[in-house]
């Protein structure tokens, strides 16, 4: 059977990969692949459940896509971690729902079609605990100078605020062997950044090799050819090695960026999130790594409003952001989430209040991007072409330390023509509060 597929994912870039392995078991087995949602016969919706507004965000557009059963859409499949969560009541309370692939299931996206067309409902979940099979194909979506590639799936740190090891399953590292293969076959297709995903990178290689396997992963990774830059995502402050420190500062392709989700300071609301960390051992981390790595780009993520955090602990927390200076940082508002244990916490805190303290966060956090982007001008960084602007010599781009889509953009002048996926030099002449101007400085990308 000839049907058409549009497929839409939303959500982490964790997520993304799972959806990539049903476009790639899609396109083997001869199905159309579409990018028109209204000459769709199937559209899956790839969904996130990790927090309110990503449940919300999910089934909005799930009842959008089912209104185009009213065209020629014959079937409305949700995948992802929305559908292994709430499968019952999805079906339930949106008919237009033809079957549910939970995030375990998502090869047997073959079956469920076959078995879902001939009219049955079908629900697929349960299968969380999945090990990665490495013989899956992969239709890459991103742009193809730059690739996420996932090292493990799931997680064991068991945050009480988290609900992802119920919708993930237990932490499972892939075999290095594996991933240097599929890195080697991104190379090979013209893939110029690696971009290194997982609940929890730093954790990579224990559950296989009884031991921290990130540092070894990174210097084989540095040795493909082709790849120019390699990107980490997601480390755990616990977890961050001398090795891993030392391997990050030595090896050339790896850029001088890690992405540290601290979600908090204060000792006491570290302890009610069931992280192992502590304030001065998350200060000595960041002072080694700013010392051992002079120029590295620091990410972080924090949570605002988790039960019982205080004035005094939000205050603490206002203090630490202001002395550390990240050099990029998201704050989010605690989301109540059910069958998590700070859920079922007594102190919460309301919603305005969570609202107004992630608002005086980003505001602090704003003058410091702004002052830390203002340092930069004069100076020359390598940018990666990502798209031309309308007008004849203007490009957008990214430096080594801007992750797509979460992190700033590099606005270039260009006497002469770019390609997207170029990586050219340019020297920075103005600073915006997460973006930068600049002008290209030599005859041809390298």
């Amino acid at each position: 059977m000839s049907l058409a597929i549009y497929l839409e994912s939303l959500g982490c870039s964790k997520n993304l990969i799972d959806a990539e392995i049903m476009l790639g078991l899609l396109n083997k087995y001869k199905y159309k692949l579409t990018n028109n949602k209204h000459k769709a016969d199937v559209i899956i919706v790839n969904t996130c459940g990790f927090i309110d507004s990503a449940k919300e965000e999910s089934i909005n557009k799930i009842i959008e896509m089912g209104e185009l059963k009213r065209e020629n859409l014959k079937l409305l499949i949700v995948s992802g971690c929305l559908g292994e969560r709430y499968a019952e009541d999805l079906l339930k309370e949106l008919p237009e729902v033809d079957a549910i692939v939970g995030t375990g299931n998502y090869d047997e996206i073959i079956d469920i079609i076959n078995e879902t067309v001939k009219g049955n409902k079908t629900v697929r979940i349960g299968n969380v605990d999945k090990v990665y099979d490495e013989t899956l194909p992969r239709f890459q979506t991103t742009a193809n100078y730059s690739a996420y590639v996932k090292i493990s799936d799931g997680c064991d740190n068991f945050c009480t605020y988290c609900i992802i090891p119920k919708l993930r399953g237990k932490y499972r590292s892939r075999k290095i062997e594996g991933i240097i293969k599929e890195a080697q076959i991104l190379a090979d297709k013209g893939v110029k950044e690696i971009i290194l995903i997982a609940q929890d990178t730093t954790r990579y290689g224990i559950d296989l090799y009884d031991q921290y396997m990130l540092p070894k992963l990174l210097r084989e990774l540095n040795n493909i050819e082709g790849i120019q830059w390699i990107r980490l995502l997601y480390c755990y402050p616990e977890m961050i090695t001398d090795e891993l420190i030392e391997t990050i500062a030595n090896q050339k392709k790896i850029c001088k960026y890690i992405d540290i989700p601290i979600q908090h300071c204060s000792d006491e609301v570290l302890k009610k999130m069931n992280r192992r960390t502590s304030k001065q051992k998350l200060i000595e981390l960041i002072e080694r790594l700013r010392f051992q790595i002079p120029d590295i780009v620091i990410r972080t993520s924090l949570i605002v409003g988790f039960p019982g955090e205080s004035e005094e602990h939000f205050s603490e927390l206002v203090d630490f952001v202001s002395s550390i200076k990240f050099d990029r940082l998201g704050a989010f508002t605690y989301s109540q989430e059910e069958n998590t244990p700070a859920a079922r916490m007594t102190d919460q805190v309301t919603e305005d209040v969570k609202i107004e303290r992630q608002r005086k966060i980003m505001e602090l956090q704003q003058q410091i991007s702004l002052d830390k982007n203002r340092e930069k001008i004069g100076k020359i960084v390598d940018v990666l072409i990502e798209e031309k602007l309308e007008g004849n010599n203007e490009y957008l781009g990214r430096t080594r330390g801007d992750a797509p889509e979460i992190d700033g953009l590099v606005y270039l002048q260009s006497k002469l023509p770019i390609k997207p996926g170029d990586i050219i030099p340019a020297r920075i002449n103005n600073a915006l509060e997460y973006d930068l101007i600049g002008e290209r400085i030599d005859e041809f990308s390298k």
